[in-house]
């Protein structure tokens, strides 16, 4: 199809906005449209200095904050590949990731360049820190002085100051690659997700289609979610950045104290979140109002639970800033519990469906339309189907087809040829169904199903989902043992406990009872054999998935 270049995009919107705001750090400085249009343009000539060409791959690894903006637009509007690393990366992966792809700058933290040893990086120009872009390392000594030597080139370059007029970035061609985007998955095995400009600009162009009220309003957003990763790259930044939004980075953990306090005082005309963050709000200040008898018997009431609903409605929109036309959640799977009562008190929320191989969006339904534990229909420009001979009916392999399916996997020619069938679908490796009306339902993901004995299929995301709504259960994971048994890990919360005067030491019972109540609402073929009690957090991917594979062989 014909498209537009993606730069062009940016390259508009920042003469169009070139008065408002852009990027802020929260509590800290705000950049307008101009600055940040300044800044990239003084970047460009620090590419050149480097000698860096249209093609070579820089390195972003840091938290959030408008400085990572700035690299990352930086780079794409003058056709360089952009390799964003989670700053929660151990070291040896980070150096891993820049080497693979042989990355000739690296942007990052204080804290990540302690941990690395630029003598393990061969390809390393130089490493620059993101708070203030003061050179770390650099292995050209006539570049010591790179930015004054910037500054000198820029006044230079524009004798009468930096203008609208003078924006004009490089023109993008669709199969173009523009970012590299290495994955830590739930099967640890990490692979460089080949990302092009028109995944990037129908993804833009999605969210343009989808989310028309946002561009009419004042559209503010508070940056929760790593951009490094896909999910919070694309929609926390560069569609904001593409319509003339105001982006506000917390720079911090995203603690759901900060959170709420951000939400507060930014209130923010759109949310983008993952399940964890809506759950702990559920759990923490929702649940335990419905648990009251009082609240129970009067649900039941016609009219008054209707009146009760519509306040606990309006007490939930005003922890959100009570501003907001929408909040998407995606990344991972919901609660179905939380997802059911948001329905009834008709919560402005949404769940939709994507991975970085598709830059992200697969599917999507606004929150007025979408169907009950669907995340949605098939997202413009994009082809869903199920490899199932009933996709109605018989649970199987989602597969894809699309302007936002990747260009494979970089230098990976094997894992590139797996990822696609014959006939040329994206493979997905999330099991799902359809309803009768084209709204998709995840199952979970096929290597993580387990044949039952008798032969039946368990999908363990189902059981925890069951396991993760019980009080004083923070989060849980489910495991085959080598008999065939199904093992629950169950990391308590212990700040819920603490608050109703349960000891550690009382847990372990809790949880022996808590087993009963669990396999009272499984069926006989998927109940848990034991649950294990896990002292800390499972660790996470990047979009708040447990990693598996390091849980797989724990046994009771």
């Amino acid at each position: 199809m014909s498209k537009i270049s993606t730069n062009l995009l940016f390259e508009n919107s920042f003469k169009e906005n070139w008065e408002l705001p852009a990027l802020t750090d929260y509590k800290g400085k705000t950049l307008l449209y101009k600055d940040v249009a300044t800044y990239i343009a003084k970047m460009h000539i620090l590419f050149e200095e480097y000698k860096i060409k249209r093609g070579d791959r820089i390195a972003i690894c840091g938290r959030n904050q408008s400085n990572w903006g700035i690299v990352f637009l930086s780079a794409i509007t003058y056709g360089i590949v952009v390799v964003p690393i989670l700053h929660e990366f151990k070291s040896d992966n980070i150096q891993y990731i820049i080497n693979h792809s042989e990355c000739k700058l690296l942007f990052c933290s204080h804290f990540i360049w302690e941990d690395l040893a630029e003598s393990s990086m061969p390809d390393l120009q130089a490493i620059l820190v993101l708070s203030d872009f003061s050179i770390l390392y650099n292995s050209n000594d006539k570049l010591s002085n790179i930015h004054s030597q910037v500054n000198e080139i820029f006044k230079k370059r524009y004798k009468n100051g930096y203008s609208q007029k003078d924006i004009a970035y490089f023109k993008d061609k669709p199969d173009e690659m523009c970012v590299i985007n290495y994955t830590s998955g739930t099967t640890g095995f990490t692979k460089g997700v080949m990302i092009s400009s028109r995944n990037i600009w129908s993804n833009i162009l999605f969210a343009c289609e989808m989310l028309p009220l946002f561009r009419k309003t004042d559209g503010v957003l508070v940056s929760m979610l790593p951009m490094a990763h896909m999910y919070g790259l694309m929609f926390e930044f560069l569609f904001e950045m593409a319509v003339g939004a105001h982006i506000y980075f917390l720079t911090r953990v995203p603690a759901p104290k900060i959170i709420m306090e951000a939400f507060a005082t930014i209130k923010p005309t759109l949310i983008i979140s993952v399940p964890l963050i809506i759950e702990k709000i559920y759990k923490k200040q929702i649940q335990p109002l419905l648990d009251k008898i009082t609240v129970k018997a009067l649900l039941k009431l016609p009219i008054i639970d209707r009146v009760l609903l519509n306040k606990i409605s309006d007490k939930l929109n005003n922890v959100f800033g009570g501003r907001y036309i929408e909040i998407v959640v995606g990344g991972a799977a919901f609660s179905k519990e939380a997802e059911k009562f948001f329905k009834r008190i008709k919560f402005r929320y949404t769940v939709g469906y994507g991975m970085t191989e598709c830059a992200p969006i697969i599917t999507y339904s606004g929150w007025k339309e979408t169907a009950l534990y669907s995340v949605g229909k098939d997202a413009p420009r994009m082809k869903v189907k199920i490899d199932s001979p009933d996709p109605i009916n018989v649970v199987g392999e989602i597969l894809v087809k699309g302007d936002n399916v990747c260009l494979g996997y970089y230098k990976n020619k094997e894992a590139t040829k797996a990822l696609f069938t014959k006939d040329g679908w994206m493979r997905t490796g999330d099991l799902g169904v359809f309803d009768i009306n084209g709204f998709l339902y995840i199952r979970g993901r096929s290597k993580n199903m387990i044949l039952s004995p008798s032969g039946q299929n368990i999908y363990p995301e189902e059981i925890e989902d069951i396991i993760n709504n019980k009080q004083y259960v923070a989060e849980s994971i489910v495991i085959e043992q080598k008999d065939g048994k199904l093992l629950a890990l169950v990391y308590p919360d212990y700040d819920a406990a603490k608050i109703d005067n349960i000891t550690e030491k009382d847990i372990p019972k809790l949880l022996d009872n808590l087993l009963i109540e669990i396999n009272n609402e499984l069926p006989k073929y998927s109940q848990i054999s034991a649950i294990q009690l896990w002292n800390e957090e499972f660790e996470k991917t990047p979009k708040r998935s447990i990693k598996r594979f390091l849980y797989q062989k724990t046994e009771k």
